[in-house]
């Protein structure tokens, strides 16, 4: 284990992978040979198939500065979330600038980050499966530098857990944060007297051990309006009221209280911040802030809206590449990429311009098909032209490509490819 939080070697594993048919769009000139011997080549993108999804280094690497900078300067620690990527390469990058660790959302991406032997998760939910849970018991019990924390919101799934542990004979206790929810939120105890009875039923369980409280404020407010942060600043603060009443009940030296996905960071920082003064670790678990978008993350990061040190603001690393297929129509074009390709669920794909053409103002998508898009109003595109989008929510870009090609410079007419990103999904 390296002192970057996850196995180095097996992340470079990876670039021994065989290139083939499962990965789309790379060239069948790359198949039989590994990530690296193609790499060496520094191909262009001119070489790939479309429809295509890149990342930009120059902007993930100004992401990631920027984002450690920020949390740093606040004396925040930043778990950020891996679901938004499940590239381990990408969670080594954040893990080298600093991420206290990795957050994950489910059982299967739990077992992803301990197959890169990551050090330190947090998962995001309650784990009540009893096989899931008996196999992090294997995995706290096997390996003493792993530490983890699970969120739980109710008494029945405080009993649930211990039982399974106690069935599995796990010896380390597992840390447990109890969750905070909202009304009309997601899942979380909806008011601090159950929180309190949760916590209570965790002090009693032999097999776990009370070590923080959270919860997500992105489930109370879905925009920058003065109703949304007003709800997102009102959840915060019961946050910390509550962990003010817990803080003689904890088990741990250094509680966790944990908050902040990527639209309302600033605010966890503003209201939960001063704790970490206190001895608690204030940990924000954004994720999206390093690939960042041209969609709804453009419109209400905070360092977007309110930019960071020195009007600072993140950029958008990923794009959408399609060729025009089709122009059946004076003010319409068919593009080869559609919502198997490209996110869609938080705004269409936006055009901005043609490979060694010019911009596309004024022009839009639609409407988006399984395998299509819809481009109105870019009367100067033609059969064969390549198209560059702009995408919406990181999240669900990433999951629909197993191998995402980095370019040094999406602005250029050509870029070269520097790097190619393994998902695990």
């Amino acid at each position: 284990m390296d002192s970057g939080g996850i196995d180095g070697t097996a992340v470079a594993a990876l670039r021994e992978e065989w290139l083939d048919f499962r990965f789309k769009a790379i060239p069948a000139s790359a198949h039989g040979r590994t990530v690296e011997e193609f790499l060496a080549e520094r191909p262009r993108l001119s070489s790939f198939g479309t429809p295509l999804l890149t990342l930009d280094e120059g902007a993930l690497a100004h992401n990631l500065d920027l984002m450690a900078r920020w949390t740093a300067e606040r004396g925040l620690l930043l778990a950020p979330h891996g679901k938004t990527t499940m590239a381990p390469r990408l969670w080594q990058r954040q893990l080298d600038a600093g991420a206290w660790g990795i957050t994950v959302a489910n059982l299967p991406q739990l077992r992803v980050a301990r197959a890169f032997r990551t050090s330190r998760v947090m998962l995001a939910n309650t784990l009540l499966d009893p096989a899931g849970l008996a196999w992090l018991a294997e995995q706290l019990d096997g390996d003493p530098e792993f530490a983890f924390a699970s969120w739980v919101d109710s008494v029945r799934s405080v009993e649930l857990m211990d039982a399974a542990l106690r069935a599995a004979g796990a010896r380390r206790p597992v840390d447990v944060i109890v969750e905070l929810g909202g009304a009309g939120g997601r899942t979380g105890a909806r008011d601090g007297a159950t929180a309190l009875a949760v916590a209570e039923a965790v002090r009693a369980a032999g097999t776990l051990r009370l070590a923080g409280v959270g919860g997500y404020e992105g489930a109370l407010a879905h925009d920058a309006g003065a109703a949304g942060l007003a709800a997102v600043d009102g959840y915060l603060r019961a946050i910390a009221a509550l962990h003010g009443r817990l803080e003689a009940r904890y088990e741990v030296d250094a509680p966790i209280v944990t908050a902040g996905g990527s639209a309302y960071f600033d605010q966890v920082a503003e209201v939960l911040g001063p704790l970490a003064r206190a001895g608690a670790r204030v940990v924000l678990r954004s994720g999206a802030y390093l690939v960042h978008d041209d969609g709804f993350y453009r419109g209400i990061s905070p360092l977007v809206r309110g930019g960071g040190a020195a009007g600072e603001r993140f950029r958008a690393a990923m794009h959408g590449w399609a060729r025009v297929v089709s122009r059946p129509e004076d003010a319409l074009a068919l593009l080869d990429g559609g919502k198997r390709d490209f996110p869609y669920d938080e705004g269409l794909p936006e055009p901005q311009l043609v490979r060694g053409g010019g911009r596309l103002d004024g022009a839009s998508v639609s409407a988006v098909n399984d395998q299509h898009a819809f481009l109105r109003d870019a009367p100067g595109v033609r059969e064969g032209d390549l198209v560059r989008l702009g995408l919406s929510h990181p999240c669900t870009a990433f999951d629909k490509w197993t191998l995402i090609p980095v370019v040094d410079d999406a602005d250029a007419d050509d870029p070269t490819v520097v790097d190619l990103i393994r998902t695990v999904f």
